[in-house]
């Protein structure tokens, strides 16, 4: 009879435990935007990043198609910021990697999509150069190397963490590499003469180390909590620690949304899990002091 108020106790805790993990919200985790989620255009009219002004035929062609599992073509032969003749191989191996396809030019989108990576990335333990790297490729192939130092300076500045150079790059190429590289990922868009101007869609993608690519994220604000559950998840377990298995046990990357959401079967096998445990826990510790009361009575006759 002593111990039934504390069994009492322990069986509520372990109840409410489950009850926070089973309503915890379906939304997935992130940041900025909206419960909807971003559009994937794909051979329509709406989505981020599509100039108003353009017609509705040049929209039928721009686009984001997402292709998770296929590799890069990582033979392609670019420059670099410095003009120096790149292979896209030599930027994958080790660390995953964020690839970014804008046009240094562009009078808005582009500029938006990286200073949405940047303050992504901010507040984030993971460093480029470090954990992952940053290859930014700019689909217009009259642009020069200088534009892409210029760039570059910007958005390393910016960052501000030691070894940003090293592992931020920013690459020009010739029209038949990135023709192999924008398709390779979906990246459909196309110039309107009338404007002077591309017309494209926004989107980060996360490229694992081998050159596989695992996650899209769309938009111009990228939630980072998302960001790194995908470069650890990309990583081929290279990053993160039982506490990241975990989160990547109960949110699962939904490629419709472009976020993590939560995987319902997984949190409740979690839940039960930690309900176990959690009264298992407290069954012993009331065992164990029901036990040294009876030997304490005992002793005292």
């Amino acid at each position: 009879m002593m111990a039934s108020k504390p069994y009492r106790y322990a069986a509520v805790a372990a109840g409410l435990i489950a009850i926070a993990v089973l309503i915890a919200p379906t939304g997935g985790i992130h940041g900025q935007e909206g419960d909807s989620g971003p559009a994937v255009m794909k051979d329509i009219g709406t989505g981020p990043g599509l100039d108003a002004s353009a017609t509705p035929e040049i929209l039928k062609h721009v686009g984001i198609e997402q292709r998770i599992g296929v590799s890069l073509p990582l033979d392609l032969e670019f420059n670099d910021e410095t003009g120096t003749p790149v292979s896209l191989g030599s930027y994958f191996g080790d660390k995953p990697v964020i690839l970014t396809l804008v046009y240094y030019d562009c009078p808005m989108l582009c500029t938006e999509v990286l200073n949405g990576l940047n303050r992504s990335l901010a507040p984030l333990n993971y460093s480029i150069g470090e954990e992952f790297e940053v290859v930014t490729v700019s689909f217009d192939p009259r642009e020069s190397p200088t534009l892409a130092s210029q760039k570059k300076a910007v958005y390393t500045q910016r960052y501000g963490r030691p070894g940003t150079g090293e592992g931020w790059h920013f690459l020009t190429g010739e029209a038949p590499a990135i023709d192999a590289l924008t398709e390779s990922v979906g990246f459909n868009y196309v110039y309107d003469e009338t404007e002077g101007q591309f017309v494209h869609g926004s989107a980060i993608m996360i490229i694992s180390p081998k050159g596989t690519v695992s996650h899209y994220f769309f938009g111009i604000e990228y939630p980072s909590e998302d960001i790194r559950l995908a470069i650890i998840e990309s990583s081929e377990e290279k990053l993160g620690n039982v506490f990241d298995q975990i989160m990547l046990y109960c949110f699962n990357y939904d490629p419709e949304q472009g976020r993590y959401g939560v995987a319902i079967m997984n949190a409740m096998r979690l839940a039960g899990l930690v309900t176990l445990l959690a009264m298992g826990s407290f069954m012993v510790v009331m065992f164990k002091r029901d036990r040294r009361r009876r030997r304490e009575r005992i002793e005292r006759g």
